[in-house]
């Protein structure tokens, strides 16, 4: 999926964890095959192929994905839009090349067909249809936090008691580690690098962090993180990372990103409207800010 998964499991014999783990890689595999817009064989491949043509038929599993994303895109007012994947690649290449920001006009255009409310879905049928000629979907605000959910679900299944499954820094883990004690996680310092801002201790909890410290661009002194907000076309600024803790991996991923894009102020109010969904931010200027139900005190 174009990420590192790491697998941890608690198991008492270590050629049964060995096969349980290639159980949940398997997993993570079929869902890539599923999901990716790298090649022509996935369901999305032939999704996009057909944008403005006719609706498509999907697995269930795809279809259901699909609807849950567009729930999200609703409560989110658009702030996370899978029909991001028109945007052309060259246009925001997020390099040492880019010196200056688009044209606001060709911003525009450039996200003009981002629109959730043009993905149909047939729930009769199962069928997805975009409406508009040259309109792609593509999963990478919720595809690694999905992968790392049912991965954990095949290892539950297999017997494992206690893991972690880690899609590149959004998590899930459930159980407890050998001694006893929840499993400790870590949130990335966006300043440096494989350092840690701040740690803490979870089990039957997901956490997916969202930030600008891997892909951005500095112009005129002012740092832009490479995710676009998919209503002005323009860099999100402003944000180094978030940080969203759910029951759900799937969930926590998905919202990480609109989170970035609605800002600080609005983005804390949403997520405290949400239940059992909490949120860490960490502005340009390295001031913290949280959810009401968290205490970093």
């Amino acid at each position: 999926m174009g990420n590192r998964f790491e697998i941890s499991v608690i198991g008492h014999d270590e050629k049964m964890a060995d096969h349980q783990i290639d159980l949940a890689v398997s997993e993570i595999q079929r869902i890539e095959k599923l999901l990716t817009t790298f090649s022509n064989e996935s369901v999305t491949f032939e999704i996009n192929e057909n944008a403005g043509i006719k609706p498509v038929k999907v697995p269930q599993e795809v279809f259901d994905l699909i609807s849950r994303c567009q729930t999200i895109s609703k409560i989110t007012q658009g702030a996370f839009d899978i029909s991001y994947g028109g945007i052309d690649k060259r246009f925001w290449n997020f390099d040492l090349k880019m010196t200056e920001l688009p044209n606001a006009n060709d911003a525009k255009k450039a996200v003009s067909l981002i629109n959730y409310q043009n993905i149909l879905l047939n729930p009769a049928d199962k069928t997805v249809f975009l409406k508009q000629k040259g309109m792609r979907i593509g999963f990478g605000g919720i595809g690694k936090g999905y992968a790392a959910e049912q991965a954990k679900k095949v290892l539950i299944k297999a017997g494992i008691k206690s893991g972690i499954v880690n899609a590149a820094g959004d998590l899930t883990t459930w159980g407890f580690q050998e001694n006893g004690e929840p499993w400790t996680i870590g949130i990335a310092d966006p300043n440096k690098k494989e350092a840690l801002f701040s740690s803490f201790k979870i089990t039957n909890t997901s956490v997916a962090t969202s930030g600008n410290y891997e892909k951005y661009v500095v112009i005129a002194g002012k740092r832009y993180s490479h995710t676009i907000n998919p209503k002005t076309g323009f860099p999100v600024s402003g944000i180094k990372s978030v940080t969203i803790i759910a029951e759900n991996a799937e969930i926590a991923d998905a919202l990480a990103t609109p989170v970035t894009v609605l800002g600080i102020e609005i983005g804390l109010d949403f997520i405290n409207q949400l239940p059992n969904i909490g949120c860490i931010i960490i502005d340009d200027f390295n001031q913290i800010y949280h959810s009401n139900n968290i205490n970093l005190s």
